[in-house]
């Protein structure tokens, strides 16, 4: 296995899960073996590109005609891309979108278990979302240190974001995956992962927008 700094470009490491998906999906259908052509030509991608991707992860050479042993390869990236070291996370803001990140048990499969969630609504606090409780937002201090959170998912308004990772960093959070279209202002030891869901729906409309003129 290659050396992830050296070796790894940003773009293999956004194609790294999704190998991942579809050996889980042969797994479960007890195939034994894959080549990287076979997940290519799964995921419609270049074979060519998914043979140099796969060779930085595999900890042992794919043999002729058969490839890896599945399982094999499914461990390899799970280790890779640390899924298989299971990463406790606090959510803070249980409304829409905090609910369904809570309600999604996806992410199990990815070594993230969210533990709380945190308001300050008190329509929210107290109660529990998919098995997950919901706090103050005041007790995000005794939780985070009380099981060593290090991981914070930000679900509230732009506005409220800053003070929401401000108290999420003074806690010990040393990563934030923030679903508020704001930029952050932290520590250059924290690592900051935003998802801006209305940025990405007008990069999809403009590019539908330009399939169209084309046709």
């Amino acid at each position: 296995m290659q050396e992830q700094n050296s070796e790894m470009s940003k773009a293999t490491l956004n194609r790294l899960p999704s190998y991942l998906r579809y050996l889980y999906q042969l797994d479960k259908k007890n195939v034994p073996t894959v080549s990287s052509t076979t997940i290519a030509n799964g995921l419609g991608l270049n074979p060519v590109q998914v043979r140099k991707d796969i060779a930085l992860v595999a900890s042992v050479a794919g043999k002729p005609k058969t490839g890896y042993a599945t399982k094999d390869l499914i461990a390899d990236l799970e280790g890779y891309l640390g899924y298989n070291n299971t990463r406790d996370a606090v959510l803070v803001g249980a409304g829409g979108l905090g609910r369904a990140i809570l309600g999604y048990d996806g992410f199990r499969n990815y070594g993230l278990n969210i533990v709380a969630a945190f308001d300050v609504n008190e329509d929210a606090i107290g109660k529990e979302v998919n098995g997950k409780p919901v706090y103050h937002l005041d007790n995000l201090d005794s939780v985070v240190n009380r099981f060593k959170i290090q991981l914070g998912i930000i679900c509230v308004p732009s506005v409220a974001a800053q003070s929401v990772a401000d108290k999420m960093v003074k806690a010990g959070i040393r990563a934030i995956w923030c679903f508020a279209p704001v930029h952050l202002s932290l520590p250059p030891d924290i690592a900051v992962k935003g998802e801006d869901l209305a940025a990405s729906l007008a990069l999809l409309s403009m590019q539908l927008k330009t399939s169209s003129l084309s046709e």
